[in-house]
């Protein structure tokens, strides 16, 4: 199936756009993220190899699912961010087939806010278009800009859910799962963006 067949997904905040990828957002988002400091946590840089594959593994869960992690463009200059989204949970060793929501944005793009502002999306997405009952979000310990984001959109810990990740087969421990539900996040929400 052609990218044109999915079916369009377009969301904006106040500075971004989540959409559905396009050819030419690729170059661009590899260049943004596919950086020392931005894959720390994961594998570390990825080949082409690596950078083909995650592509069409992102895809396919546009296809499979009807949500995948989305670019992240800023709306001021129409720059590729990163991505932020949504997936279904696809590590057997993990919480399996709970939604999960999923952040990486390029260094250019830290400290700026654009990843609480598409996090807040997300999430938003998730329990609304796409029916959520709970959102999770894994990262590792050492990582603790991921989770401490996941800490202010008022996910809790769920160290019941942690496992040892077969994906990204790093050397960091176990991923660690943060979770929110649908009730959590509406009463989180207005605090937390004002």
């Amino acid at each position: 199936m052609m990218a044109d067949d999915w079916p369009s997904f377009y969301h904006e905040t106040e500075r971004l756009i989540l959409r559905d990828w396009r050819e030419e957002d690729w170059a661009p988002f590899w260049e943004a993220t596919n950086t020392p400091a931005v894959m720390q946590w994961l594998v570390g840089l990825l080949d082409e190899e690596g950078m083909d594959a995650m592509q069409l593994r992102w895809e396919g869960f546009a296809r499979e699912f009807g949500h995948t992690f989305w670019p992240v463009e800023r709306k001021e200059d129409g720059a590729i961010l990163g991505f932020c989204g949504l997936k279904l949970c696809t590590d057997k060793n993990g919480p399996f087939g709970m939604m999960e929501a999923g952040w990486r944005l390029g260094e250019h793009a830290w400290g700026k806010g654009y990843a609480k502002e598409a996090a807040i999306a997300t999430l938003d997405l998730s329990f609304g278009r796409f029916g959520a009952d709970e959102t999770i979000a894994i990262t590792v310990e050492e990582n603790s800009s991921s989770w401490g984001l996941m800490k202010r959109l008022g996910m809790k810990r769920r160290p019941e859910l942690d496992f040892e990740d077969t994906f990204w087969n790093a050397d960091y421990g176990d991923a660690i799962v943060y979770s929110i539900t649908r009730t959590a996040w509406t009463m989180h929400r207005a605090s937390f963006i004002g």
